[in-house]
């Protein structure tokens, strides 16, 4: 239904009106929006974007992952490249780990069971955005460690249940001649060049929803705490702020949590368009299915959250 061209010329219509009666919103919106952009995100992914994409096409990707060839192929069935996957996904944050997989699996580095695998499990906040922005609010303080766990720990569960359900193969031995190729000029100013183009993207995203949040948080008859878990669910980082000053203890732990675990839909749009732009949307890489997993990573890091606490930590 809503993909009947007449929906979407409503809503574009109604937006523009809304901006239109409501500038100064639109300008606090857009204001948020690039300062969010340009200050944490933009210096926070693109190097690791740029240096990715030439590690991949140079094969500096079987250097940095020989360390960890053993411990990923016996516990998490992943290659060489799939691991490296992964562990763009953990350390840099969103939309790296969806990034990282479109473009591996557009080049050939990893099976497309393996990529959809990945994408089940590879794309979450980094750690530093979670301790410098999600964990600083939580009170009282101590709630960190019980927060980081139920954040990370739901993946080992989830990728065993993704392993099974798109039959991941055995990793195959890695083969030397099929990894190297030679690094040139020519790769860092096509590396340089598409991250530039998928940073601006995310940005028009960013904005977006950024405006978005600011007229949410007009609405006048919705609690503080319901209207910061509506925040957090269109955009990440507006919903963190929200419930850090809405909430306290245990029911402000267990919202940022699973507004972290789910990452909003602004995180959902900006996968998305990764996928795109990488040409394996339509490949087998299923938004939807990826939705599935966020949705049941927040439901598991909740319930973690909470047993946790019942626990004692």
């Amino acid at each position: 239904m809503f993909r009947h061209p007449v929906f979407p010329a409503a809503a574009s219509a109604a937006a523009l009106l809304l901006l239109l009666s409501h500038p100064g919103l639109a300008v606090q919106g857009t204001s948020r929006g690039l300062r969010l952009w340009s200050q944490s995100v933009l210096p926070a992914l693109l190097p690791f974007m740029v240096c990715s994409s030439c590690a991949a096409g140079s094969g500096g990707v079987r250097l940095l992952m020989r360390p960890f060839r053993s411990f990923l192929s016996r516990f998490l069935r992943l290659s060489e490249n799939g691991g490296y996957v992964l562990f763009a996904g953990l350390l840099c944050g969103y939309p790296m780990g969806a990034k990282t997989c479109g473009e591996f699996l557009r080049l050939g580095r990893i099976s497309l069971p393996e990529a959809r695998y990945l994408l089940a499990i590879s794309n979450h906040p980094s750690p530093m955005f979670l301790l410098g922005c999600a964990a600083a609010g939580l009170r009282p303080s101590h709630m960190t460690l019980r927060f980081l766990l139920a954040m990370y720990l739901p993946i080992l569960p989830l990728a065993a249940a993704a392993a099974a359900l798109y039959r991941v193969p055995e990793p195959q031995p890695f083969s030397p001649e099929t990894a190297v190729s030679r690094f040139t000029g020519g790769l860092v100013e096509d590396s340089v060049t598409r991250s530039l183009e998928v940073m601006v993207r995310i940005g028009g995203y960013i904005t977006a929803f950024s405006i978005a949040a600011a007229f949410l948080e007009q609405i006048p008859f919705l609690p503080p705490a319901v209207q910061s878990v509506v925040l957090g669910t269109a955009e990440i980082t507006t919903g963190i702020y929200a419930v850090s000053q809405a909430m306290e203890g245990g029911a402000q732990g267990t919202a940022l949590v699973a507004i972290c675990a789910f990452g909003g839909i602004s995180g959902l749009c900006q996968t998305r368009d990764v996928l795109r732009f990488s040409g394996t949307e339509n490949a087998g890489l299923s938004i939807r299915h990826y939705l599935f997993w966020k949705l049941a990573h927040s439901g598991l890091a909740m319930l973690l959250f909470r047993l946790l606490g019942a626990a004692g930590l």
